[in-house]
């Protein structure tokens, strides 16, 4: 499904990524931990090329391409594959919540308006906002615009949806709402990439956990074993210093 092999990226002498190979199959929900600096976004924005990494392989579902010798045509075959919900909603202001849910289905896939307009509808209904499908994004909460973002994802009936700490710029009664979506997704079997800072939500909806440091993947594996009897120390370390005691044996 999503292969990545040897992915490095640098930013004049700033190597953000040194090297990432990681393999995510059909339905997986792989959720990427790690300290701030470590290179988690960086490596999401490097799978459907909003950065262009050095050095690397990238395929998703059959369609390959090599970072150094990237055409246009790759990157816009690769990005087809994928679809990115962002941590600052990136809605467009001067549209409703149907219209923006409608954006790429009409610009991007050229399908017919009544057509969009009764999918983006649907996916609307889906998330719980059909009620808000005629409401611009300043009229919306912060979670229901993030709500918005995921549907906009899921119109594009993308490979595999990008989720880049989702919850981040949200308040902390909102956070729920956003995260519960996400799950039903997931029982959906939609294969997901999750950069997030909730723990606990990503031992409980993923099935592979990786942990990153410094650019590089320091450990990998079923939530269970990475959150209950991590091998590497620093691993340890992090989850100690975010996770109540009582919750997780270490």
């Amino acid at each position: 499904m999503l292969t990545l092999q040897d992915i490095h990226k640098s930013y004049g002498k700033d190597e953000v990524l040194k090297g990432i190979s990681l393999q995510v199959n059909q339905g997986d929900v792989v959720s990427v931990l790690g300290p701030s600096g470590s290179g988690k976004t960086t490596l999401l924005r490097c799978v459907n090329l909003l950065e262009k990494p050095n050095k690397g392989t990238i395929t998703i579902d059959g369609v390959s391409v090599n970072a150094e010798k990237l055409t246009r045509k790759d990157t816009l075959r690769l990005r087809r594959k994928t679809a990115m919900v962002f941590q600052s909603y990136n809605l467009f202001a001067n549209k409703t919540a149907l219209e923006n849910v409608m954006e790429a289905l009409v610009v991007v896939q050229k399908m017919k308006t009544a057509e969009a307009r009764k999918k983006s509808l649907a996916l609307l209904e889906k998330i719980g906002l059909a009620v808000k499908a005629d409401h611009y994004p300043a009229q919306l909460s912060g979670g229901q615009q993030q709500r918005v973002g995921i549907a906009r994802a899921l119109a594009l009936d993308p490979e595999v949806i990008l989720f880049d700490e989702p919850t981040s710029a949200l308040d902390p009664e909102l956070v729920g709402e956003v995260l519960e979506v996400i799950r039903n997704i997931a029982r959906e079997g939609v294969t997901m990439m999750i950069v997030t800072h909730e723990l606990s939500f990503a031992r409980d909806i993923s099935n592979h956990i990786v942990f990153m440091e410094k650019g590089l993947i320091v450990e990998q594996g079923l939530p269970q074993q990475l959150f209950n009897e991590p091998k590497h120390e620093r691993t340890k370390e992090f989850i100690r210093s975010r996770v109540p005691a009582w919750d997780f044996e270490i």
